[in-house]
């Protein structure tokens, strides 16, 4: 697995400082639970497991209440469970199953964001090259998908 080094965009690192940690009750500070690039890594692996049991509830089960998907093959942005969920009822009919190309995590108080590329491969055997960003926050002790955003590569690779 390749790293990206490259400097995220201005929209990104908007969006990474406005995403909301999570505070102790009473308390004005924000209390940062400590974790790492490879528990955070792991979450993906959680939402492709969830694909693996073709349950949209159990793949809707990892976005926050308000959580935001902005599907590889749907025009339209998803900002509710129920619209989340009605995408995956149709995406999981297709059996697909992710694999992580490279990747690049940046970790902060209770939000991470992991930001790549990954290939899906589908029941039919076709594959799919898309790019990702997962932008997690941590939701009464649980790590959860604020923002979800995948979109098809824009560039067609020359066979060598």
């Amino acid at each position: 697995m390749k790293t990206i080094h490259t400097a995220l965009s201005a929209a990104a690192l908007a969006l990474f400082s406005v995403s909301a940690p999570a505070f102790a009750q009473g308390q004005s500070e924000p209390v940062c639970m400590p974790t790492d690039a490879k528990q955070i890594a792991a979450l993906f692996d959680r939402w492709n497991d969830s694909l693996r049991t073709l349950d949209p509830d159990k793949v809707t089960a990892n976005y926050a209440l308000d959580g935001v998907l902005l599907p590889t093959v749907s025009n339209q942005p998803r900002t509710t469970p129920l619209e989340i969920r009605d995408y995956f009822v149709k995406f999981l009919k297709s059996e697909p199953q992710g694999k992580i190309d490279s990747r690049t995590i940046r970790i902060g108080c209770n939000v991470a964001q992991d930001v790549g590329t990954y290939t899906f491969r589908f029941k039919d055997g076709k594959t799919v090259q898309a790019r990702y960003t997962y932008v997690y926050e941590r939701v009464n002790g649980q790590w959860l998908i604020a923002h979800h955003h995948s979109s098809a590569m824009p560039e067609t690779v020359a066979a060598k």
